[in-house]
């Protein structure tokens, strides 16, 4: 029997504990294997349409400007991307400083920074449960108490009692909820974060559009006042005629009444002008009655010529909210893995040392000591159907989101057709203006030489230019048209924000466990 081990009846005491060493591996084995339990299912996304394009018919390449190429031409470019802030393609040295300043003034934007922030030590709050958790507890009292609680035949007594304790508690993630409510945190983090992009990339095209709005109304203002300057001298005109008998009364009503509906023009003119100046001040930060005298022209804005688009498979990289509806996503799904782990075991640990004495100089003596520990486990037996309620209102979230993420990118997938269908458009219109406002050049050169040659009288003259002047109404309306469909394109597209992007990287701290 030289080499075989046994274990004799008489040596069975000391064996004993070799096997409960097996046995607690073995308990500690099983608790590691549901510990890799994964409760939650994986996320899966939903299916989109995948289509190589945006619109059914083929996506414009470039805006149709026709023969002489008068007016500006922008080409798209599939497939490329930013490398910088999107409005400085605009080239307005003052419309990226208000961009700027209203991305350092802003309370939407500080509000985001805000929430991102609390977001951040969300996150830390949940990793914190991974560790043990220490606590310290020091205490000293002085206590007289009654005979009377010794039925009276003895007398009261006065002591004082000191006591300190170090107390650690600890939460096993046995079957992994400390970590799905870490990956809910982490989620909920990432989805701010892109909130945050969202607010920086719709405060731009707001402050864009209304620095574009504030440009076309001004210009507007002026060619409405040249019309009704014009519109007064012609009804001058016209009633000296009528005194000389040249021409009838009603003559003059119908001009007195052009004149007045020109003149109704100007107070809804003045009062966008207004609006979009409160606006402008509002955007930056500032209140409507710090509202800036300088006021942005046309003229100041170059429109973009050369255009990056996403295609519409990467789109769903660019768009921040479509990020948003990700994350959403995840974090429903550390739900329904929370509500799977209600139905197992909660187990905690606590131990704690420390020592108790009547007077100070003997709370370090080893009579003194005083120690515990223990362990709980907590298992739901019977709640009425509630965990398996919760665990439906998990799914039905997790549903939710899902539907409303796929809403997200076909609602993403719309706004980048129409912006490039509005572009597309926005370029024959403003070829055909440009057009029809050279003709009425022409016709006012005519008219200007026929009077001075005597072919004709002032009036056609005044009549000319008043034409010309509403054409430069509609100019001013079709060139904002394409400069704010074009920030209306960018804004779609997800700006100069996505996660391969060197400036979101930077501002990033995504967290994925």
């Amino acid at each position: 029997m030289s080499g075989r081990r046994y274990c004799p009846r008489a040596a069975s005491q000391t064996c004993r504990p070799r096997g409960l060493a097996r046995a607690g591996a073995a308990c500690l084995f099983l608790f590691l294997g549901l510990s890799a339990c994964q409760f939650a299912p994986p996320l899966r996304v939903p299916a989109v349409p995948t289509a190589p394009r945006y619109t059914a018919a083929p996506a414009p390449r470039r805006t149709d400007t026709g023969p002489g190429h008068r007016v500006a031409l922008q080409e798209f470019t599939y497939g490329a991307t930013l490398s910088r802030p999107w409005w400085k393609l605009f080239r307005s040295p003052h419309l990226d400083s208000a961009v700027a300043l209203a991305l350092r003034h802003s309370p939407t934007v500080a509000a985001a920074e805000a929430q991102l922030r609390a977001a951040r030590a969300n996150v830390q709050v949940s990793a914190a449960v991974f560790y043990p958790q220490v606590g310290l507890d020091l205490g000293a009292s002085r206590t007289k108490s009654s005979g009377a609680n010794f039925g009276g035949h003895l007398p009261g007594s006065t002591f004082s009692l000191y006591t300190g304790n170090v107390a650690v508690s600890y939460y096993p993630d046995f079957f992994g909820i400390n970590r799905l409510v870490y990956r809910g945190s982490a989620a909920q983090m990432n989805a701010e974060h892109a909130a945050l992009a969202a607010a920086r990339l719709t405060l731009a095209g707001n402050v864009v559009d209304a620095a574009i709005g504030t440009a076309t109304a001004s210009a507007q203002i002026k060619a409405i006042i040249a019309v009704i300057g014009a519109q007064r001298r012609l009804l001058r005109l016209i009633e000296s005629q009528y005194r000389g008998g040249g021409v009838t009364y009603a003559g003059v009503l119908a001009q007195r009444a052009q004149l007045a509906a020109s003149e109704s023009q100007l107070p809804p003119l003045q009062q966008e002008l207004s609006a979009y100046r409160h606006l402008f001040a509002v955007l930056l930060g500032e209140s409507p009655s710090q509202t800036r005298d300088d006021t942005f022209t046309l003229r100041a804005f170059t429109l973009p010529n050369d255009i990056p688009v996403a295609l519409p498979s990467a789109l769903l990289r660019h768009r921040p909210d479509i990020r948003i509806a990700e994350e959403q996503m995840r974090y429903a799904l550390t739900g329904v893995g929370i509500a799977k782990a209600q139905f197992y075991p909660l187990v905690t640990l606590t131990a704690s040392t420390g020592a108790s004495a009547l007077t100070a100089e003997k709370l370090f003596d080893a009579s003194s000591t005083i120690w515990s520990l223990g362990g709980a486990l907590a298992q739901p037996i019977f709640e009425g159907g509630k965990l398996r309620a919760q665990e439906r209102a998990a799914y039905a979230t997790y549903d939710a989101t899902r539907a409303t993420y796929r809403s997200t990118v076909l609602g993403a997938f719309q706004q980048v057709a129409d912006a490039l269908r509005a572009l597309e458009h926005d370029g024959a219109a403003e070829r055909d203006q440009e057009r029809l406002t050279r003709a009425l050049r022409v016709q006012i050169g005519l008219a200007e030489a026929g009077y001075r040659s005597g072919e004709t009288d002032f009036s056609t003259v005044l009549l000319a230019k008043i034409d010309y002047q509403n054409a430069l109404i509609s100019s001013a309306s079709i060139i904002a048209a394409r400069l704010q469909d074009s920030t209306a394109l960018f804004v779609a597209l997800g700006g100069d924000w996505w996660p391969h992007h060197p400036s979101a990287a930077a501002r990033a701290g995504a967290v994925r466990p």
